[in-house]
């Protein structure tokens, strides 16, 4: 049983250490290079891995969901650097769609602190697709310096997907983790408030 907790805590500290040394290696290298995007692309396979492996070993605790996200923020905070480093205009083109990813993030940790005391861990679909855009719009810049559009779709749908996510924290009344769609989001709150009625019993 040992073995099936380790695995999956392994991915997420592996991405946390992936962070720091994709800036360096960035910082090191004169240009991109192809094996520096393959590096990259460890990251977000890890973070497929970890979730997928959780659930079919059954040890996708809240622990280890929150660490997940906690250590998705800071890698691709790192990430982020590492690109400004590879390709900054990249970047300037876009500032305002970076902000205003960063800024939905922000509020939405801050919702979630002040409603629930910890932060949620959706995992939504919405995340995922914004999560691919990305993977394949960062993997083109650093290993072949290519500034294409599917580093503006990655941004819009990383938007979506944070309102997605502070829709989420709004609606529901107590924490929860892995809610996949605002469908999801609603019916479970609908289960979540009728829970919380008193039972009438006939007679």
């Amino acid at each position: 049983m040992t073995w099936r907790i380790i695995i999956p805590w392994s991915l997420v500290v592996f991405r946390l250490i992936l962070g720091p040394v994709i800036v360096l290696a960035s910082s090191r290298e004169p240009g991109p290079e192809l094996w520096l995007g393959i590096l990259f692309l460890s990251g977000p396979i890890s973070d497929i891995y970890d979730g997928v492996l959780a659930r079919r070993f059954g040890t996708a605790t809240a622990a280890l969901r929150i660490s997940d996200t906690i250590v998705d923020i800071v890698f691709y905070l790192f990430v982020l650097i590492a690109v400004l480093i590879i390709n900054t205009p990249a970047i300037h083109h876009r500032l305002w769609l970076v902000g205003s990813v960063m800024a939905l993030e922000a509020a939405r940790l801050l919702l979630d602190l002040i409603k629930f005391g910890r932060i949620a861990s959706y995992h939504a679909y919405s995340a995922k697709l914004f999560g691919l855009f990305l993977m394949l719009a960062v993997g083109s810049l650093f290993s072949f310096k290519r500034d294409t559009w599917l580093l503006t779709a990655a941004l819009i749908f990383g938007i979506l997907s944070e309102l997605e996510g502070l829709a989420f924290s709004i609606l529901l009344p107590e924490w929860v983790h892995d809610v996949k769609t605002l469908s999801c989001a609603l019916e479970l709150r609908r289960k979540l408030l009728e829970s919380r009625l008193p039972h009438v019993h006939a007679g």
